[in-house]
């Protein structure tokens, strides 16, 4: 089965491909298919895959999978949660993709910290949910979610990810998630877990596999 992924993004890509290898489907993104990115203008993680991908599903003819992930803090009422990507304001505008992504990211941790600053309940968990359509307009989206729970240190620690990794301090492995191996991360991640539960409703629900 040929799937669209509403993304461009090319880790994600080959992130869900590893994740979901084994599985008779072949994944494709949209911007290999022309489409453009969606609005993503919900509250939840859940709304905005579910637009992402019926966006995607419309406008390719073909089954879609979204992808929704951020970060969640306690102390912050959830937030950045949705709007984790863009978290922080940032006038970066030059350079290549990577560049501004680097930009933004650095940007999106400083803001965090500072809001932060002075509070004792560091929790936070990244979260990922995974929704699944047939067709842009199929009753019953396959929904699948994972939630990779940590805590926010007071400054950056590692060189590897991307995002807020430097920030979250996972007790169970005495390390941020920006000092974890790859292998580690894909096999522990949010991304992962939904993966893992998303794999099984396409086996039941779609028999595949």
């Amino acid at each position: 089965m040929r799937i669209v992924l509403a993304s461009n993004n090319a880790k994600k890509l080959a992130e869900l491909q590893a994740l979901l290898a084994g599985l008779p489907l072949e994944l494709v993104t949209q911007g290999s298919l022309g489409i453009p990115e969606a609005e993503e203008p919900y509250a939840t993680f859940f709304e905005n895959g579910l637009a992402k991908a019926r966006h995607a599903a419309r406008l390719s003819g073909l089954p879609a999978l979204a992808d929704d992930s951020g970060l969640c803090v306690d102390a912050l009422g959830g937030a950045p949660g949705v709007a984790s990507a863009h978290y922080a304001p940032t006038s970066a505008l030059d350079g290549d993709r990577e560049a501004r992504r680097c930009a933004q990211d650095a940007a999106n941790n400083a803001l965090l910290l500072q809001r932060l600053d002075g509070q004792a309940d560091r929790r936070a968990a990244f979260v990922c949910t995974l929704v699944a359509l047939r067709h842009a307009g199929d009753p019953e989206p396959l929904l699948a979610t994972g939630r990779w729970a940590g805590e926010i240190l007071h400054a950056p620690r590692g060189a590897g990810g991307f995002g807020y990794d430097p920030l979250v301090f996972l007790p169970a492995q005495q390390a941020t998630v920006a000092e974890l191996d790859a292998a580690t991360k894909n096999r522990l991640s949010h991304r992962a877990q939904a993966a893992a539960r998303l794999r099984e409703r396409l086996r039941e629900d779609w028999l595949l596999g």
